[in-house]
C-alpha cells in the first residue's frame, strides 16, 4: 500500500528528472552488480508508485503521459526494424531463419492460445498481445548470453531470434490490433475491411517512401552529417504522427518498416545513426519501464489469480518449447542445443511497453479484460527474466553447450612478440585467440597450438564464426596503428572500454601527423610500440608465467626481478587483467604474474618448479 503522506504531486519537470535518474541509474547498477537491468527497473518503479506513492505518472504528468509512451515505443519500435538487416539474415544459419519464419507465426500462435486458455482473455486480447510476446528480449538475451557465456551457435541462434522477431512482434501486435479497432468502430463490414486495408496501406506505403527518400537524401549528399541524426529524428516522429492521424496506431507500422528499409540501404552513415538510436533506446526504455512500473495499477495486479500462474507455466513450458521444437525439426541442429534454446525465452522491456500501450487501447475500445494485459506481461517478464538470469548458465553447463568457462583474449596482429604472449597466455590455461587479415603472419601462432582466425576481426565472418562471447579482453597489436585504433574504437562498446587495449603507436615527427588521444583503447603493460615490442624480443626477452605463494609472495617476485617488465595478473579463478605502467599490483596465493624478462635475468630454465617461471 501507498504511504497516505505521499499526496501531494509533483512537479512534471521533477517528475522527468525521477524517471531520468532512476532508469538510467537501475541500468547501471545493473552492469555493476551484473544483473538483468529490468529486474532494478522493476523494483525501482515499483518502489516509488505503487509501494511509496512518491510519483504517480498519472497525477504528476497527467495528459501527457499517453503521448510520452506512444511516441517512445515508437521510437523503440523503429529501433527494432533498424536492426533487420536482410543481408545479415541470409547470412545466418538455418535455424535462424526457421525460428523467424516458422516460429514467429507459431509463437504467435501458442501464446494467443495461452492466453485465452490460460489466463481467460477474450480472442481480441489475447490475439494483439500474443504478437506481441514473439519478441524475447534482444535488450534481456545480450547481458544474460554473456554471463552464461553460451557456445556460438546456440548463442548466435538466440541473439538473432531476439533482435530479428524484436519488429516482427510489434508488427503482429500492430496487425492485430488494427483488426481489432476496425471491426469495432467500423459500422459495416465492407467499411471495416476498407479502413484496413487504406489504413495497413497507408502506412506501409508511407514508412517505404520515408525511408528509402531518407536513404537517397543521405546517398546523395543531401544532408550535411552534422544534421543527420536531428533530420532522422525529426522524420521518425512525422511519419508517425502523419499515419496515426490517418488510421490510429498505424504509426507503429509506419516507422517499423521505415527501420527495415533504412537498416538495408547500406548508408555510409548507418554506424553514426544505429549508435544514435542505441542510445536513444537505452533511454526510453528505462524511462518507459519506470513510468508503467509506477502506474502499476495494484488492483489490477490483485485480480491475478491462479489463472496467471497457468498462463506463465503454460509459456514457459508449453508455448516456447513447442514452438522452437518444430521451428528446428530436421535442422540439423544437435538436440541439446534445441532443449537449451526452447526452454530459454526471456521478455524484455519491450514486451512490457507495447502490452500496456495496446491494453490502454484495447480498454478504450470496449475490452474489459484488456485491463491484466499491462500485469500480465510483468508477471511474465519478472519471471522469465528472473529464471532464465539465474539458470540459463548451470543449465547450459549441464548441457554442455558453455564456451570457456574463463574469459578469453583476442590479440590482433600475427608478430613474434603476439606469439610469444599468446603462448604464455595459453600456458597460464587462459583462452587465447589470435587475428591476423594476413594468413602468413599466423603461421607461427598455429605451429605453438594456438587457436587462430585469418581475416579482418570487424568482418561479418568473424562476427559469424568467432564465439566472441567467450572472450573479455582484446588487445590491437598489429604494426598499423591507424588499423589499431580503428579496431580499438569499433570494438570498445562491445568489449568496454575498459577491457581493449592498443599497442603503444609510433610517434609521429609533428604533433599534427599524431591520431587523436581520444580514439583507440588503453595502453598496453610495457608501452613500448610495435617494432619496439619486437626488438625485444629479438634481444631474447621472453614471456614468463610466475604463481605466488604464501612463501614467494609478490614482494619476493618483485624485489628478485626489478628489471622485468609486469604484463598481466591472473587471480585464482583464472581471470586476466593486463596492468598498465606503474600501475599498483596486489598480490595473493596463487595468482599468477605474466611479465617480460631480460635474457641476463633468467637464471632457470623452463619449466622448474614452482613458485619459479613456467
Amino acid at each position: 500500500m501507498a504511504v497516505e503522506t505521499a499526496t501531494d504531486a509533483m512537479a512534471p519537470v521533477m517528475a522527468f528528472a525521477l524517471v531520468g535518474a532512476l532508469g538510467v541509474g537501475s541500468q547501471w547498477l545493473a552492469w555493476r552488480l551484473r544483473m538483468p537491468a529490468i529486474v532494478l527497473m522493476l523494483l525501482a518503479g515499483i518502489l516509488i508508485g505503487p509501494v511509496l506513492g512518491v510519483f504517480d505518472p498519472v497525477r504528476d504528468i497527467g495528459p501527457l503521459m499517453g503521448p510520452i509512451i506512444s511516441i517512445a515505443v515508437a521510437i523503440i519500435l523503429f529501433e527494432g526494424g533498424l536492426t533487420l538487416n536482410f543481408h545479415s539474415l541470409q547470412d545466418a544459419v538455418k535455424g535462424v531463419k526457421r525460428l523467424v519464419f516458422v516460429g514467429a507465426p507459431l509463437g504467435w500462435f501458442m501464446s494467443t492460445m495461452a492466453l485465452r486458455y490460460g489466463a481467460g482473455l477474450s480472442w481480441e486480447s489475447a490475439t494483439v498481445f500474443g504478437g506481441i510476446m514473439i519478441v524475447t528480449g534482444p535488450t534481456v538475451i545480450a547481458p544474460l548470453l554473456r554471463t552464461a557465456r553460451l557456445s556460438r551457435r546456440p548463442a548466435a541462434l538466440l541473439q538473432w531470434e531476439a533482435i530479428v522477431n524484436d519488429p516482427i512482434g510489434a508488427l503482429a501486435a500492430v496487425f492485430a490490433f488494427e483488426v481489432v479497432l476496425v471491426l469495432n468502430t467500423a459500422t459495416t463490414t465492407g467499411e471495416a475491411v476498407w479502413d484496413l486495408v487504406v489504413g495497413i496501406g497507408f502506412a506501409t506505403a508511407l514508412g517505404l517512401a520515408a525511408g528509402y527518400g531518407l536513404a537517397k537524401s543521405f546517398k546523395r549528399g543531401w544532408v550535411p552529417e552534422f544534421m543527420k541524426v536531428p533530420v532522422l529524428f525529426s522524420l521518425l516522429l512525422f511519419i508517425f504522427g502523419v499515419s496515426d492521424h490517418v488510421l490510429h496506431e498505424s504509426g507503429l507500422l509506419a516507422v517499423t518498416i521505415m527501420g527495415i528499409v533504412i537498416a538495408n540501404a547500406n548508408l555510409p552513415s548507418y554506424e553514426e545513426l544505429r549508435r544514435f538510436k542505441e542510445h536513444a533506446t537505452v533511454l526510453l526504455v528505462s524511462g518507459v519501464f519506470i513510468l508503467l512500473a509506477a502506474g502499476l495499477d495494484v488492483a489490477a495486479l490483485a485480480k491475478l489469480d491462479l489463472r496467471a500462474v497457468l498462463f506463465v507455466g503454460a509459456v514457459i513450458l508449453v508455448a516456447r518449447p513447442i514452438t522452437v521444437l518444430v521451428s528446428l525439426l530436421g535442422s540439423g541442429i544437435p538436440m541439446k542445443e534445441q532443449i537449451l534454446i526452447a526452454f530459454t525465452g526471456p521478455r524484455g522491456v519491450v514486451l512490457v511497453a507495447v502490452a500496456g500501450l495496446f491494453g490502454e487501447r484495447l480498454l478504450a475500445l470496449g475490452f474489459p479484460d484488456a485491463a491484466l494485459i499491462g500485469p500480465l506481461a510483468f508477471v511474465l517478464v519478472a519471471v522469465t527474466v528472473v529464471l532464465h538470469g539465474f539458470t540459463l548458465a548451470p543449465f547450459a553447463r549441464f548441457l554442455g553447450l558453455t564456451g570457456a568457462d574463463i574469459p578469453g583474449v583476442i590479440v590482433i596482429g600475427g608478430s613474434p612478440w603476439t606469439t610469444a604472449l599468446a603462448e604464455a597466455i595459453k600456458k597460464a590455461d587462459v583462452p587465447v585467440l589470435m587475428a591476423d587479415p594476413n594468413f602468413g603472419n599466423l603461421r607461427a601462432a598455429r605451429t605453438a597450438g594456438i587457436e587462430t582466425f585469418s581475416g579482418d576481426i570487424l568482418s561479418e565472418a568473424a562476427e559469424q564464426r568467432l564465439e566472441l562471447v567467450s572472450f573479455a579482453t582484446l588487445i590491437a597489436a598489429t604494426s598499423n596503428d591507424a588499423y589499431n585504433t580503428l579496431v580499438a574504437t569499433d570494438l570498445a562498446p562491445e568489449f568496454g572500454r575498459d577491457n581493449v587495449f592498443q599497442v603503444m603507436r609510433e610517434k609521429s615527427e609533428s604533433a599534427r601527423h599524431q591520431l587523436p588521444r581520444t580514439l583507440g583503447g588503453r595502453k598496453f603493460g610495457p608501452e613500448e610500440t610495435h617494432a619496439g615490442m619486437n626488438k625485444l624480443v629479438r634481444d631474447g626477452w621472453t614471456f614468463r608465467v610466475t604463481r605466488l605463494t604464501e612463501e614467494f609472495t609478490f614482494e619476493t617476485w618483485r624485489s628478485e626481478r626489478e628489471d622485468s617488465m609486469l604484463v598481466a595478473r591472473i587471480s585464482p579463478k583464472g581471470v586476466i587483467s593486463f596492468i598498465r605502467k606503474d600501475e599498483e599490483v596486489k598480490g595473493a596465493v596463487d595468482v599468477r604474474i605474466i611479465a617480460m624478462r631480460p635474457p641476463q635475468s633468467d637464471p632457470e630454465v623452463a619449466n622448474i618448479q614452482p613458485p619459479a617461471d613456467a
